[in-house]
């Protein structure tokens, strides 16, 4: 398959990018902004015309939760229009679209995993733009699959694992969070997962939801306290309630996802989160 991965230079554009020798197989390749705005109807609809691609995975998204607060027309513009110009696009093309969301489309009302059939209900500007990117999907793909997943983290960019390191190392204590409970998901994992189900997946018809991440649950506070204890960093992590850290943006309380549908159809194992941390940190 030739393949097309957008926001390429993201921690899960990465991903794939590190992961892609194991699948000589496929042929990939890989924008990001520079190469390929997915905001631009025109460019996007010219370089698909006239490069072939049987899948197009969608990794570009606007991510930055709390700023996206008070930049809602950037928020909206990546992960709504532009997400309803892809799926136009790769129907008229013929190309399968995958397309990454987001636990943060839930209210964490739940105190049990949230499948796929949950109806969404954001809590923030960056849930409620992923909730109408995966609408305007729905309303405008022609064969695709959404991919919903967690507290993504890697070796690349920036994110909570890498920061919690720095800090710790910086500091004797941090307060981190306890009340807001989901789970840790390592990119790699979510990447090799795409790739070893695309072949089968690609012959979705109509549009089709999943959940991935790693298994198990924690919260901030215990994947903070995982992340220094593997690192054998002595810095001491105390759990605080989220009223005592609030920001910009309101997150879901639990977003922990069921994964028993993809188990079911495409027959996966799924690494815990420890061993995933575990693995991530080894190849820091």
């Amino acid at each position: 398959m030739d393949i097309l991965i957008t926001g390429a230079k993201g921690q899960l554009g990465k991903s794939f990018r590190k992961n892609a020798p194991s699948y000589p197989e496929h042929t990939f390749t890989y924008t990001d902004f520079e190469e390929l705005d997915i905001a631009d109807f025109e460019k996007v609809k010219g370089y698909l015309s006239v490069n072939k691609f049987d899948v197009l995975i969608n990794c570009a998204a606007y991510t930055a939760v709390d700023k996206a607060e008070e930049e809602i027309e950037k928020a909206e513009l990546l992960n709504v229009t532009a997400t309803r110009d892809l799926a136009r696009l790769t129907k008229m093309l013929g190309i399968f679209l995958i397309h990454i969301s987001t636990d943060f489309i839930f209210d964490g009302g739940k105190k049990h995993a949230y499948t796929e059939e949950d109806q969404p209900n954001p809590l923030s500007v960056y849930g409620r733009t992923k909730a109408d990117g995966e609408n305007m999907l729905v309303e405008n793909a022609g064969n695709a699959a959404i991919i919903r997943t967690s507290w993504l983290y890697s070796e690349y960019g920036d994110n909570f694992m890498k920061t919690i390191i720095r800090l710790a190392n910086e500091r004797d204590t941090l307060n981190i969070v306890d009340d807001q409970t989901g789970t840790p998901t390592y990119a790699t994992d979510l990447a090799k997962f795409i790739l070893d189900v695309m072949p089968k997946m690609a012959h979705t018809k109509g549009v089709e939801t999943y959940h991935y991440s790693n298994e198990g649950e924690t919260s901030w506070y215990g994947f903070a306290k995982a992340i220094t204890e593997i690192k054998g960093i002595p810095c001491a992590i105390n759990p605080i309630p989220t009223s005592e850290y609030p920001l910009p943006a309101t997150r879901p309380a639990y977003s922990v996802m069921s994964k028993e549908k993809i188990k079911s159809e495409f027959g996966v194992t799924i690494p815990t989160w420890e061993n995933s941390l575990r693995e991530c940190i080894a190849g820091l």
